[in-house]
């Protein structure tokens, strides 16, 4: 069947490794679902081979190792999507009948049917198994994915900082791993993203709660001991810094605000000492001589 476009066979109870002929001689297919089964092993590297694929769902199996690095190569993910496609099904009375494709797609954390614009997803979840090694660089050339779950794993590894390449992603779900490290700051650049799930891992460092990263709420980080900051409650140490530092400036704010009060009141006292008895005489003459007499009376008197 070297012309096949689609090979659903979800949720049955196939055992065994996925056959790497699967990987040979289908040059059109563009859908391959082998969700809830019972397949276990590796993930065979020649499935790459499959230049038309755009849909690849292995989720809810017992497959082990590592995920191949040649798993960036599928020439179809590495390309946007934006031309509608439908199979020929045959021909009725002379004219052509489409048939109408569909799918369930785990697209943003739910069970999504697909039919009229599947063309245009491009998916590849691995989710549920029990892969392991580190993060695969080479999954960032998937340049027109939309979903990429990895979750339920234990996979290891930073996340990529150029994740970011993935500008087409609608659903990102790397929960219930073993990643390290910090969260990169170009995640918040993926302007498309809706679902975004990195929780139960071994994350640390501070969120980079900024741009669309503000979007998601603590739920999408909740389980990363090392996590901090927004939207979390856990504040990161940093903070705490710049919060003493901010009391210390009010504080020395308020003793200068006093002290600059106390001087100017003193000023402000000195002068009225001064300026009031001066008008007082210049006002009133009479009070000028007396006082001027007076003091000279008391300076004859005590021989001053």
């Amino acid at each position: 069947m070297s012309t096949l476009e689609t090979l659903d066979l979800e949720s049955n109870m196939l055992v065994g490794r996925i056959p790497r002929w699967i990987g040979e001689g289908f040059e059109k297919l563009r859908i391959l679902s082998l969700r809830s089964n019972a397949f276990f092993g590796e993930l065979p590297s020649t499935l790459s081979n499959l230049s038309s694929l755009q849909v690849l769902d292995l989720a809810d199996n017992q497959l082990t190792g590592t995920i191949p690095a040649r798993f960036g190569d599928f020439k179809k993910m590495t390309q946007v999507q934006n031309v509608f496609e439908h199979l020929l099904y045959g021909r009725i009375d002379g004219g052509s009948m489409h048939y109408e494709d569909n799918m369930v797609v785990n697209m943003k954390g739910q069970l999504l049917r697909y039919s009229k614009t599947l063309s245009l997803v491009v998916s590849l979840d691995l989710s549920r198994n029990n892969l392991s090694g580190d993060f695969p660089v080479e999954l960032t050339k998937l340049l027109g994915l939309l979903v990429l779950n990895l979750s339920g794993n234990h996979i290891r590894g930073y996340i990529p900082f150029n994740i970011s390449k993935l500008g087409q992603l609608l659903s990102l779900d790397l929960s219930s791993n073993e990643l390290s490290g910090s969260i990169p700051e170009s995640l918040s650049s993926l302007s498309f993203l809706g679902l975004l799930n990195l929780s139960k891992n071994e994350l640390s460092g501070k969120i980079p709660y900024t741009g669309h990263m503000t979007t998601f709420e603590a739920s999408s980080f909740a389980g990363n001991l090392g996590l901090c900051g927004g939207p979390l409650d856990v504040r990161c140490p940093d903070e705490d810094n710049n919060d003493d530092d901010d009391s210390n400036k009010e504080r020395i704010s308020e003793e200068n605000f006093i002290d600059n009060w106390f001087y100017l009141s003193v000023g402000l006292g000195f002068a009225v000492g001064l300026l009031v008895p001066f008008l007082l005489m210049a006002v009133r003459k009479s009070w000028s001589h007396a006082y001027f007499g007076l003091v000279e009376k008391v300076s004859e008197q005590c021989g001053c």
